[in-house]
């Protein structure tokens, strides 16, 4: 992690990540990105639907490659690059039959190291295999959630799942959250962690950081007005009144209400629901 000096107040506590002892190039591979317009919280008719985000850096889309189909044919990584749309940093792959692709990069993985995806693969970091052919007790990440649909689990920052075991075509891992959850063993994950690890310490220090990353600030519904949100109005600072519990904006109860609707195609795969604060 890197400090920062308080020259201002904003300075104070304020840390980052020293990508000068992490990244080996700072332009991206030209043929592998492209221009994106992003969504920035609003629908198609441009109103806001998703609150809080908007403005933000220009980001130069990159095409991460989370299908991993070029099967039996080995990779070697040539630079480790920052990427501005996921936490955790990307590495510019070489396969062998001269082919360049971005991939997500594990930690412990560096320049020159080699990996493949195949069923015959070793265990060992950087490998993709199905899940049927990882012993129990591994760590991965990159998880697909249907067989050959591509990566969809565990991709953020530091993030790992671990195997519990295999059984009846069926693999139990037990994902960041908590959740232990059953995925067809034919579906294929990658050895180790997503690099990066180091991104949840990060202190940002001052707003203006957030509004950089397209973040927008957050206003009480206590400081507004009662025409604006449950929660506002009265003289002074007040409570949320004789109401059962906090709302949100609209008007529904908020913070414990569970949002997962019932008989959803996916409970059969939960052994055990995540930990959830009350």
């Amino acid at each position: 992690m890197k400090k920062y000096s308080p020259h201002t107040p904003a300075r104070r506590g304020m840390s980052g990540i020293n990508y000068r002892g992490l990244l080996t190039i700072s332009e991206p591979h030209k043929k592998l990105t492209s221009g994106r317009k992003r969504a920035v919280g609003r629908n198609n008719a441009g109103r806001i639907t998703v609150r809080h985000k908007g403005s933000g850096h220009k980001r130069l889309w990159r095409e991460i490659d989370f299908k991993y189909d070029k099967i039996d044919i080995p990779a070697k990584v040539e630079t480790i690059e920052y990427d501005p749309n996921r936490s955790g940093h990307i590495a510019l792959v070489c396969y062998s039959d001269g082919e360049r692709r971005y991939v997500l990069l594990p930690q412990s993985l560096k320049v020159g190291d080699k990996f493949s995806t195949s069923a015959k693969a070793d265990i060992k970091v950087g490998n993709r295999l199905p899940l049927a052919k990882i012993p129990t007790g591994t760590f991965i990440f990159n998880i697909e959630t249907k067989p050959l649909s591509g990566a969809r689990l565990c991709r953020s920052a530091g993030n790992y799942a671990e195997v519990l075991g295999t059984d009846s075509g069926q693999t139990l891992l037990k994902l960041p959250s908590g959740e232990i959850r059953k995925i067809n063993a034919k579906c294929w994950a990658s050895i180790g962690a997503v690099s990066n690890e180091e991104w949840k310490l990060i202190n940002w220090g001052k707003a203006g950081r957030s509004r950089w990353r397209g973040i927008r600030p957050t206003v009480r519904g206590s400081a507004m007005n009662p025409v604006d949100h449950p929660h506002g109005g009265g003289e002074g600072r007040q409570g949320i009144g004789l109401r059962r519990g906090p709302k949100t904006r609209q008007g529904k109860q908020a913070y414990g209400v569970k949002t997962r609707r019932k008989n959803k195609y996916s409970d059969k795969f939960i052994e055990s629901r995540r930990k959830t604060k009350r």
